[in-house]
């Protein structure tokens, strides 16, 4: 009995341990300067195609087909960022911006 309840508190204090460690990277990959910058974009652009279709500019299907394919750069972001410890690298950087910048020339047609 004495083992199983040493076992359960060594198995506790190493999954606390865990979780802290990846808290911690978590807090700091999301302040990623090249992070921040690709997500400050996204949601400038999201926030611009609500606008246009607000004012009509876009149609709600043409809004959907934005939303995805700025889907589809977020979650290139995220890939690339958990292939690099959370950080992505200037080239990935530069491939994300053209990327946002076709989406964000559709939006403002």
């Amino acid at each position: 009995m004495k083992t199983l309840t040493q076992k359960l508190a060594a198995i506790a204090a190493l999954s606390i341990a865990f979780a802290g460690t990846a808290s911690a990277a978590t807090n700091w990959d999301a302040s990623h300067p090249r992070r921040a910058e690709v997500n400050q974009r996204l949601a400038n652009q999201d926030r611009r195609i609500h606008q246009e279709v607000r004012e009509g500019e876009l149609s709600r299907g043409e809004a959907m087909r934005l939303h995805r394919e700025d889907h589809q750069v977020r979650h290139e972001e995220r890939l690339m960022a958990s292939q690099n410890g959370g950080h992505i690298t200037r080239q990935e950087d530069r491939a994300l911006n053209q990327q946002e910048n076709r989406v964000s020339r559709q939006i403002g047609q």
